[in-house]
Protein backbone atom coordinates (compact mmCIF):
# COMPACT_ATOMS: atom_id res chain seq x y z
CA UNK A 1 0.00 0.00 0.00
CA UNK A 2 1.39 3.55 -0.79
CA UNK A 3 0.44 6.67 1.15
CA UNK A 4 1.07 10.38 -0.10
CA UNK A 5 3.15 12.60 1.01
CA UNK A 6 0.29 14.12 2.85
CA UNK A 7 -0.94 11.73 4.17
CA UNK A 8 1.94 10.64 5.68
CA UNK A 9 2.65 14.36 7.52
CA UNK A 10 -0.94 14.31 8.46
CA UNK A 11 -0.42 10.77 10.76
CA UNK A 12 3.10 11.33 12.12
CA UNK A 13 1.86 15.03 12.90
CA UNK A 14 4.88 16.61 10.83
CA UNK A 15 5.11 18.98 7.65
CA UNK A 16 5.60 17.57 4.16
CA UNK A 17 8.89 20.08 4.31
CA UNK A 18 10.27 18.19 6.80
CA UNK A 19 9.62 15.21 5.04
CA UNK A 20 11.18 16.21 1.96
CA UNK A 21 14.02 17.48 3.92
CA UNK A 22 14.31 13.93 5.56
CA UNK A 23 14.30 12.60 1.86
CA UNK A 24 16.83 14.99 1.07
CA UNK A 25 19.66 13.84 3.56
CA UNK A 26 18.68 10.03 3.04
CA UNK A 27 16.87 9.80 6.50
CA UNK A 28 13.90 8.54 5.38
CA UNK A 29 13.07 8.03 1.52
CA UNK A 30 9.72 7.78 -0.22
CA UNK A 31 8.92 4.25 -2.36
CA UNK A 32 8.54 6.26 -5.10
CA UNK A 33 8.42 9.05 -6.97
CA UNK A 34 6.12 9.87 -9.57
CA UNK A 35 6.27 11.74 -12.80
CA UNK A 36 4.61 14.38 -11.52
CA UNK A 37 7.37 14.76 -8.73
CA UNK A 38 4.84 13.57 -5.90
CA UNK A 39 6.62 11.49 -3.34
CA UNK A 40 4.63 8.37 -2.14
CA UNK A 41 5.71 6.45 1.20
CA UNK A 42 5.37 2.22 1.63
CA UNK A 43 4.61 0.29 4.87
CA UNK A 44 8.32 -0.06 4.92
CA UNK A 45 8.91 3.53 4.69
CA UNK A 46 6.45 4.33 7.72
CA UNK A 47 8.37 1.81 9.79
CA UNK A 48 12.06 4.18 8.84
CA UNK A 49 10.08 7.14 9.63
CA UNK A 50 8.68 5.81 13.02
CA UNK A 51 12.44 5.08 13.73
CA UNK A 52 13.58 8.54 13.25
CA UNK A 53 11.01 10.19 14.77
CA UNK A 54 11.67 7.98 18.15
CA UNK A 55 14.98 8.53 18.18
CA UNK A 56 14.00 13.02 17.30
CA UNK A 57 12.39 12.45 20.86
CA UNK A 58 15.58 11.24 22.39
CA UNK A 59 16.97 14.53 21.90
CA UNK A 60 19.49 13.18 19.25
CA UNK A 61 20.14 15.77 16.32
CA UNK A 62 19.82 14.55 12.36
CA UNK A 63 23.58 13.88 11.78
CA UNK A 64 23.19 11.55 15.17
CA UNK A 65 19.58 9.85 13.71
CA UNK A 66 21.72 9.17 10.67
CA UNK A 67 24.20 7.47 12.57
CA UNK A 68 22.32 5.11 14.90
CA UNK A 69 19.97 4.40 12.37
CA UNK A 70 23.45 3.33 10.14
CA UNK A 71 24.73 1.17 13.06
CA UNK A 72 21.37 -0.19 13.97
CA UNK A 73 20.69 -1.63 10.20
CA UNK A 74 24.52 -2.39 9.82
CA UNK A 75 23.92 -5.02 13.53
CA UNK A 76 20.64 -5.93 12.23
CA UNK A 77 21.95 -9.03 10.16
CA UNK A 78 19.27 -8.47 7.47
CA UNK A 79 19.07 -10.29 4.91
CA UNK A 80 17.57 -9.27 1.59
CA UNK A 81 14.12 -10.85 1.26
CA UNK A 82 10.95 -9.20 2.50
CA UNK A 83 10.53 -10.78 5.72
CA UNK A 84 14.25 -10.54 6.64
CA UNK A 85 14.15 -6.64 6.72
CA UNK A 86 10.91 -7.15 8.78
CA UNK A 87 12.08 -9.29 11.37
CA UNK A 88 15.15 -6.89 11.59
CA UNK A 89 13.32 -3.91 11.82
CA UNK A 90 11.33 -5.36 14.47
CA UNK A 91 13.96 -6.39 16.54
CA UNK A 92 15.62 -2.78 15.78
CA UNK A 93 12.25 -1.50 17.32
CA UNK A 94 12.26 -3.69 20.46
CA UNK A 95 15.08 -1.65 21.79
CA UNK A 96 13.52 1.66 20.75
CA UNK A 97 10.31 0.16 22.96
CA UNK A 98 12.59 -0.77 26.08
CA UNK A 99 13.72 2.79 25.97
CA UNK A 100 10.22 4.19 25.63
CA UNK A 101 8.93 1.98 28.55
CA UNK A 102 11.77 2.96 30.57
CA UNK A 103 10.68 6.53 30.07
CA UNK A 104 7.14 5.80 30.74
CA UNK A 105 7.60 4.14 34.54
CA UNK A 106 10.17 7.30 35.25
CA UNK A 107 7.36 9.35 34.53
CA UNK A 108 4.63 7.13 35.79
CA UNK A 109 6.95 7.59 39.11
CA UNK A 110 6.84 11.06 38.96
CA UNK A 111 3.05 11.34 38.45
CA UNK A 112 2.55 9.01 41.47
CA UNK A 113 4.62 10.57 43.84
CA UNK A 114 2.84 13.96 43.02
CA UNK A 115 -0.46 12.34 43.13
CA UNK A 116 0.21 10.42 46.33
CA UNK A 117 1.69 13.86 47.70
CA UNK A 118 -1.68 15.77 47.27
CA UNK A 119 -3.65 13.11 48.68
CA UNK A 120 -1.51 12.70 51.91
CA UNK A 121 -2.05 16.80 51.77
CA UNK A 122 -5.62 16.59 51.51
CA UNK A 123 -6.59 13.29 53.30
CA UNK A 124 -6.76 12.98 57.23
CA UNK A 125 -5.35 9.78 58.54
CA UNK A 126 -3.78 8.14 61.43
CA UNK A 127 -0.23 8.90 62.21
CA UNK A 128 2.42 10.37 59.79
CA UNK A 129 4.13 7.70 58.07
CA UNK A 130 2.15 7.50 54.79
CA UNK A 131 3.18 11.09 54.56
CA UNK A 132 6.80 10.26 55.11
CA UNK A 133 6.45 7.54 51.71
CA UNK A 134 4.62 9.54 50.09
CA UNK A 135 6.16 13.04 50.04
CA UNK A 136 9.74 11.68 49.77
CA UNK A 137 9.43 9.79 46.50
CA UNK A 138 10.97 10.83 43.48
CA UNK A 139 11.14 15.02 44.47
CA UNK A 140 13.06 17.17 46.72
CA UNK A 141 10.61 16.89 49.94
CA UNK A 142 11.86 20.04 51.21
CA UNK A 143 10.03 21.89 48.89
CA UNK A 144 6.77 20.68 50.68
CA UNK A 145 7.85 21.32 54.12
CA UNK A 146 5.78 24.37 55.19
CA UNK A 147 2.61 22.21 54.28
CA UNK A 148 3.21 19.44 56.23
CA UNK A 149 4.36 21.45 59.27
CA UNK A 150 1.04 23.07 58.90
CA UNK A 151 -1.01 20.10 59.22
CA UNK A 152 1.02 17.64 60.74
CA UNK A 153 3.36 20.01 63.19
CA UNK A 154 7.23 20.40 63.50
CA UNK A 155 7.44 16.52 65.11
CA UNK A 156 6.01 14.43 62.34
CA UNK A 157 7.94 16.62 59.45
CA UNK A 158 11.20 16.43 61.55
CA UNK A 159 10.54 12.80 62.33
CA UNK A 160 10.07 12.07 58.44
CA UNK A 161 12.74 14.70 57.67
CA UNK A 162 15.56 13.20 59.61
CA UNK A 163 14.70 9.59 58.34
CA UNK A 164 15.14 10.35 55.08
CA UNK A 165 18.03 12.47 55.44
CA UNK A 166 19.85 9.14 57.42
CA UNK A 167 19.78 7.18 54.33
CA UNK A 168 22.32 7.44 51.83
CA UNK A 169 21.28 8.07 48.04
CA UNK A 170 21.58 4.42 47.15
CA UNK A 171 19.42 3.81 49.87
CA UNK A 172 16.48 6.31 48.95
CA UNK A 173 16.99 4.72 45.79
CA UNK A 174 16.49 1.38 46.88
CA UNK A 175 13.41 2.46 49.10
CA UNK A 176 11.52 4.39 45.91
CA UNK A 177 12.56 1.29 43.84
CA UNK A 178 10.96 -0.96 46.03
CA UNK A 179 7.68 0.86 46.19
CA UNK A 180 7.63 1.05 42.42
CA UNK A 181 8.39 -2.93 42.35
CA UNK A 182 5.23 -3.52 44.59
CA UNK A 183 2.87 -1.02 43.06
CA UNK A 184 3.75 -2.36 39.84
CA UNK A 185 3.30 -6.33 40.85
CA UNK A 186 -0.03 -5.48 42.42
CA UNK A 187 -0.97 -3.82 39.28
CA UNK A 188 0.06 -6.66 37.46
CA UNK A 189 -1.82 -9.26 39.39
CA UNK A 190 -5.40 -7.00 39.36
CA UNK A 191 -4.74 -6.85 35.53
CA UNK A 192 -4.37 -11.32 35.75
CA UNK A 193 -7.63 -10.89 37.60
CA UNK A 194 -5.92 -12.96 40.92
CA UNK A 195 -7.84 -13.45 43.36
CA UNK A 196 -6.87 -11.76 46.83
CA UNK A 197 -7.01 -15.25 48.86
CA UNK A 198 -4.37 -16.44 46.84
CA UNK A 199 -1.33 -17.31 46.91
CA UNK A 200 0.36 -14.76 44.78
CA UNK A 201 -1.93 -11.78 46.61
CA UNK A 202 -0.58 -13.30 49.63
CA UNK A 203 2.23 -12.69 49.29
CA UNK A 204 2.11 -9.36 47.53
CA UNK A 205 -0.02 -8.30 50.86
CA UNK A 206 3.24 -9.92 53.03
CA UNK A 207 5.57 -7.85 51.28
CA UNK A 208 2.83 -4.56 51.38
CA UNK A 209 2.86 -4.88 55.24
CA UNK A 210 6.20 -5.08 55.34
CA UNK A 211 7.29 -2.18 53.55
CA UNK A 212 4.74 -0.45 55.97
CA UNK A 213 5.89 -1.39 59.22
CA UNK A 214 9.39 -0.01 58.06
CA UNK A 215 7.99 3.92 57.35
CA UNK A 216 8.30 6.22 60.33
CA UNK A 217 5.54 6.77 62.25
CA UNK A 218 3.49 3.75 61.80
CA UNK A 219 1.47 2.29 64.88
CA UNK A 220 2.57 -0.61 66.46
CA UNK A 221 1.05 -3.84 68.47
CA UNK A 222 -2.77 -4.14 67.87
CA UNK A 223 -3.49 -0.48 66.68
CA UNK A 224 -1.04 -1.29 63.46
CA UNK A 225 -3.47 -3.76 61.88
CA UNK A 226 -6.47 -1.16 62.47
CA UNK A 227 -3.82 1.02 60.46
CA UNK A 228 -3.29 -0.94 57.38
CA UNK A 229 -6.87 -1.35 57.18
CA UNK A 230 -7.80 1.83 57.20
CA UNK A 231 -5.04 2.43 54.00
CA UNK A 232 -6.31 -0.07 52.27
CA UNK A 233 -9.89 1.52 52.66
CA UNK A 234 -8.30 4.67 51.61
CA UNK A 235 -6.53 3.36 48.47
CA UNK A 236 -10.31 2.25 46.77
CA UNK A 237 -12.07 5.03 48.29
CA UNK A 238 -9.62 7.79 47.17
CA UNK A 239 -8.68 7.72 43.28
CA UNK A 240 -5.72 9.45 43.58
CA UNK A 241 -4.44 6.47 45.93
CA UNK A 242 -5.99 3.90 43.26
CA UNK A 243 -4.00 5.40 40.53
CA UNK A 244 -0.89 3.57 42.07
CA UNK A 245 -2.28 0.44 41.76
CA UNK A 246 -3.71 0.83 38.35
CA UNK A 247 -7.31 2.39 39.44
CA UNK A 248 -10.19 1.17 41.62
CA UNK A 249 -10.04 -2.76 40.84
CA UNK A 250 -6.56 -2.64 41.22
CA UNK A 251 -6.95 -0.75 44.77
CA UNK A 252 -9.42 -3.82 45.56
CA UNK A 253 -7.52 -6.37 45.48
CA UNK A 254 -4.62 -4.53 47.61
CA UNK A 255 -7.37 -3.52 50.12
CA UNK A 256 -9.01 -7.39 49.73
CA UNK A 257 -5.72 -9.06 50.13
CA UNK A 258 -4.48 -7.25 53.07
CA UNK A 259 -7.74 -7.54 54.90
CA UNK A 260 -7.23 -11.27 54.27
CA UNK A 261 -3.92 -11.37 55.51
CA UNK A 262 -5.11 -10.13 58.84
CA UNK A 263 -7.93 -11.88 59.07
CA UNK A 264 -5.87 -14.72 58.99
CA UNK A 265 -3.37 -14.00 61.20
CA UNK A 266 -6.09 -13.45 63.78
Amino acid sequence: MEYSIQEIARAAGTTSRTLRHYDAIGLVRPARVGRNGYRYYSDRSLVRLQRVLLLRDLGLGLDRVAEVLAAQDAGSGAGESADAVALAEARVLGVHLDLLEQERARVDRQIGAVRRTIAALTTPHEGNGLMAANMFDGFDHTKHKDEVIERWGENAYAASDSWWRSMSAEQQQGWQDQVAALNADWVAAATDGEDPASERAQALARRHVEWLRGVPGAPAGDAFAAYVRGLGEMYVADERFAANYGGVAGATLVRDALHALLDGDA
